[in-house]
């Protein structure tokens, strides 16, 4: 409407009587395109598997079902997920990348662990540990089966490509470390051989930043959980220590994540971590 008023003014012809009809028109063409796109743009996500602001902006909202299941059967997981989401986002804006995507991302990255969400530490109650049932080997393969597992319910939820891509790419090729040293360990007595290859995630590598981000993000905000006495120092060398660890062993080589990236990262986990874990003052039982 704004743009036929000024057409009009410089043609001179503002005072016409077709001037209330062509506003009347621009006014129902503006909202006629809005339902059009909003009708085309499921459409178009499902055709060419792409994934749009909008559609990550209604996943981003957590009263979406899938998530308040994983709430109400892995609450470790929920919890983790929800950190991670805060850590990726805040170092995503940092580096330049999709942050919404990142954060949502994040969100998700983890709910292949409602299949089995006993068998993950930050769902297990203190006194048990379900793989104290298990040999090393079938520990490895319920780990990591958490990321097929995850793909395929973000199949049938419709999450669309972009998070299912970075649900496969979250954990790269990384080794499952614990199972793998117990397995060692084993074969001392029993002389079995172990291949390092039987206790690594599939894959693929991260694709992108925010495949990156999320992968880091999970590594740092679960090593933080094991510091006793979280300091801004002990943070800090814990965040720098992950991002070196996964930088050596390559997972980076097929993102874009550069040098100057990963130190905007580290700065931004080590900010909020410190902000997580902040030292509280212990209060006085009242006097009676």
């Amino acid at each position: 409407m704004g743009t036929i008023v000024c057409l009009s003014l410089l043609s001179g012809n503002l005072f016409v009587i077709e001037t209330p009809l062509n506003l009347a028109m621009g006014l129902a063409g503006g909202i006629l395109s809005g339902f059009i796109v909003s009708g085309l743009v499921p459409l178009f996500e499902s055709l060419f598997g792409y994934t749009t602001d909008i559609k990550l902006l209604e996943l981003a909202n957590l009263n979406q079902p899938i998530f308040q299941e994983l709430l109400m059967v892995a609450p470790g997981t929920y919890h983790h997920s929800v950190i991670v989401a805060s850590l990726v986002e805040a170092a995503a804006e940092e580096i330049g990348a999709n942050s919404l995507l990142a954060k949502v991302s994040a969100y998700y990255h983890d709910i292949g662990k409602m299949k089995k969400p006993q068998y993950f530490i930050e769902n297990q109650p203190s006194w048990k540990n379900r793989h104290d049932d298990l040999s090393p080997q079938m520990s490895s393969l319920v780990i990591t089966s958490h990321v097929k597992d995850g793909c395929e319910l973000a199949k049938k939820h419709n999450l669309g490509k972009a998070i299912e891509d970075i649900i496969k790419q979250h954990h790269g090729t990384g080794l499952v470390r614990y199972f793998y040293e117990k397995a060692k360990e084993d074969s001392k007595v029993s002389g079995q051989s172990v291949q390092e290859n039987d206790f690594r995630y599939p894959g693929p590598k991260p694709q992108n930043k925010e495949a990156g981000l999320v992968l880091l993000g999970d590594i740092v905000e679960a090593s933080s959980r094991t510091l006793t006495n979280p300091t801004p120092a002990r943070i800090r060398n814990l965040v720098n220590s992950r991002i070196k660890q996964v930088m050596e062993e390559g997972q980076f080589d097929e993102s874009d994540l550069t040098f100057r990236d990963l130190k905007k990262i580290a700065e931004t986990f080590t900010r909020i971590l410190t902000g997580i874990f902040h030292s509280r003052v212990e209060y006085k039982q009242p006097s009676k």
